[in-house]
């Protein structure tokens, strides 16, 4: 296993003799080097473990792995592909954490995961800070996914070491400088755990002119007396040599039959037939209970009473420098761990940190990392804190879903979805209309642009099917306020999760020009919030701006315009309280100024209908759900026209052009609609259940 590897590498490693400071070893990778002098031998060994590649773990691994050979053009027509499942789990952390503890001490040390070698060139410096385990083995289920965007480094404290918090900052601080002075233009991303936490943000504050990121994984930020009190007092009582007690008396040892029994129920394909969680459950009590040496071994009593003195050298080190920190920061607090931190603390970090984001994890407990529910590098493209240089630039710093993100997002709408049923049409070159994405350009730059149903309830299921289906990924230009994180929002910032995942980018100018570059597939809504949030006898309503706002710029690189209208909102709701009424409702209408307020007018100071832009919650009655049906007219060619385009008239008849065909889809749709059989929910149902559900329903005749 590649743990066995990495552990040779751990005994590279020697204390200096005239100072406690400790020296390091990195894993000599083509992009890593070693910070001291090490003999002949030593470099022969590194380089003999690092060229060997890690084979799978598993058998499970090595089947799937088999499976995703026969690969598909667009890795999106089929979900089977990585998930959770791919990922190591509790017991793969208790496994190679035996061989951790079993290191033969020495001091700290980084070493680079082998399973994360395949990252993008020029990919940040993450380095991992672990919590009060000390192994470094806290981001095992995340190092696959981390290791394809992120050059990844940990840090393992050996059981034995006591090295005191000020100098393992010094140590990591030394690392931070030597890494920024060789890549002066590449951010480094601190992620500390707990104790790790704070390891990260003194690191930040004794380093305010380097540019740095910090994940906060459930920092601590006080020590619970009520639990911590009672805990060391007993610590001091319990006699020495727990582990090998565990071994001798319940016979816990590698190689023992009831050690091989419960290994063998943690193993997850045997777990997997008691079903979801309960079996993963499952599969971490058997893992623990098959790991009862190695836990009390990674935790001995002097090593846990060493921990807890640390714990609060920290967390008084860490309020005394707080506001020095200059770095921008993700905080990750768990919402049912109330030993480390409270709520109190976090919301001070919040209004301290100049450049906080704080992301509760509500379901989440003391070991988050380790929980099957938490994924990182998700959460990192969810909140729009991944970088390759100075700022984070939402195009170039993008990383696609994976097809299981994907998935997740539409089974988030599978109700909609099965509920509206929709229908999407699309024009050949010829002109015929098919029931099909076939009509739709497969290279950019594209430029879609159509009508924005209320609360943008089209999107999900268009822009879900356009990347499953054809491997057309739409990249929304959005208002800025999806991507805000203001203190007190009346809005929770996570409504806002599937735009950014989904490549949601801030509309602008710039932005706009950067996607057509970038031959990207833009879908763009010039009546952007106005239309999205119209008011009552407004459904259909086109609320675009009088001159044209974008036709140059994709002339300039010969992008195609393909126009669409998609119908049905009128069939699954009425709306029942607009802007308008809720200006007559004292308490909406300040809720309603504040939400405006917080988000902005992209349109302020345009006295047309577009300027009155007010942000709103709707008040909505649900209907028996009709169906929504999509229609992508022929695509506007602008390619070899850009001279002529330059002049302002011509490229304005080119957008009343796209506005009038989106019209036509509209009326076309309306009235298609009509001589549906299947448009209400009744007669679907009816024909799935004597067709399979899974069978295409029909529509009217095209």
């Amino acid at each position: 296993m590649g743990v066995t590897l990495l552990r040779s590498i751990f005994g590279l490693c020697a204390v200096s003799s005239s100072s406690r400071e400790t020296d390091f070893y990195y894993s000599t990778r083509s992009n890593l080097r070693r910070r001291t002098s090490a003999s002949k031998q030593q470099l022969t060994a590194i380089k003999s473990v690092t060229s060997t590649p890690p084979p799978p773990s598993r058998g499970i691994r090595s089947r799937r792995k088999n499976k995703d050979e026969n690969v598909v053009e667009n890795p999106y027509s089929k979900m089977e592909m990585a998930g959770p499942d791919l990922r190591k789990s509790l017991s793969d952390f208790l496994e190679e954490a035996r061989d951790f503890v079993g290191d033969g001490g020495g001091p700290p040390r980084w070493f680079s995961p082998l399973e994360c070698r395949a990252q993008a060139q020029g990919s940040p410096l993450l380095l991992f800070l672990p919590g009060i385990d000390g192994t470094g083995l806290g981001l095992i289920r995340h190092h696959k996914k981390l290791g394809e965007i992120f050059d990844i480094w940990c840090l393992h404290i050996p059981v034995s070491d006591r090295t005191p918090f000020k100098d393992l900052v010094k140590l990591i601080e030394r690392t931070v400088k030597s890494e920024n002075y060789r890549f002066p233009n590449r951010p480094i991303y601190l992620v500390g755990e707990s104790i790790g936490a704070c390891l990260a943000l003194d690191v930040a504050a004794r380093n305010p002119n380097i540019d740095l990121s910090l994940i906060l994984v459930n920092p601590a930020t006080h020590v619970n007396n009520f639990m911590s009190q009672p805990l060391s007092g007993m610590l001091n009582v319990l006699p020495d040599g727990i582990p090998t007690l565990l071994e001798d008396v319940f016979g816990f040892k590698k190689g023992d039959p009831l050690t091989g029994m419960l290994d063998a129920l943690s193993n997850e394909f045997s777990v997997q037939r008691m079903g979801g969680v309960g079996g993963g459950m499952l599969r971490d009590l058997f893992a623990v209970s098959a790991n009862l040496p190695t836990l009390s071994r990674m935790f001995p009593k002097e090593t846990l009473l060493w921990k807890l003195e640390m714990l609060k050298c920290a967390i008084s080190s860490v309020n005394s420098h707080i506001y020095s920190v200059r770095a921008e920061t993700l905080i990750l607090p768990s919402g049912r761990d109330q030993w480390m931190h409270n709520e109190e603390d976090i919301v001070r970090y919040s209004r301290t940190l100049p450049k906080c984001i704080v992301r509760k994890l509500d379901d989440n407990g003391q070991f988050p990392l380790l929980e099957d529910s938490l994924d990182l590098a998700t959460i990192i493209k969810l909140t729009c804190f991944y970088r390759r240089g100075k700022s984070h630039d939402y195009i170039s710093d993008y990383i696609k879903p994976t097809p299981f993100e994907l998935q997740q997002q539409l089974d988030e709408h599978r109700l909609l979805m099965d509920a509206i049923s929709p229908v999407m049409l699309s024009t050949l070159e010829d002109g015929r209309i098919v029931r099909s994405l076939e009509g739709l350009p497969s290279q950019g730059p594209v430029v879609y642009v159509g009508y924005h149903m209320i609360l943008g309830f089209e999107l999900a299921p268009m822009v879900g099917l356009l990347l499953k289906e054809r491997n057309i990924h739409m990249r929304g230009l959005t208002h800025p306020m999806v991507f805000m994180y203001i203190q007190d929002s009346l809005v929770d910032p996570k409504m806002f999760d599937k735009y950014k995942l989904m490549g949601g980018v801030p509309v602008s100018n710039m932005n706009f020009y950067k996607l057509m570059r970038e031959k990207s597939h833009v879908l763009l809504y010039p009546g952007g919030v106005r239309e999205a949030l119209h008011r009552k006898g407004e459904e259909y309503k086109l609320f675009w701006p009088e001159q044209s706002e974008f036709v140059r710029v994709a002339s300039k690189f010969g992008a195609k315009i393909v126009p669409f209208g998609v119908v049905g909102e009128d069939d699954i709701f009425n709306i029942v309280l607009d802007s308008n009424d809720q200006r007559n409702i004292p308490i909406l209408n300040d809720l309603m100024e504040k939400a405006t307020k917080d988000a902005g007018n992209l349109r302020e100071g345009d006295e047309s209908e577009l300027g009155n832009q007010d942000c709103y919650i709707p008040g909505l009655v649900p209907k028996i759900p009709g169906r929504f049906y999509y229609y992508f007219g022929k695509p506007i060619e602008l390619a070899g026209k850009e001279k002529e385009l330059k002049d302002k008239e011509k490229a304005q008849e080119v957008y009343l052009q796209a506005k009038s065909e989106v019209e036509q889809c509209i009326a076309y749709l309306k009235m298609k609609r009509e001589s549906d059989p299947y448009r209400h929910l009744l007669p679907r149902m009816l024909y799935q259940a004597s067709h399979g559900w899974s069978s295409e329903i029909p529509t009217f005749d095209l």
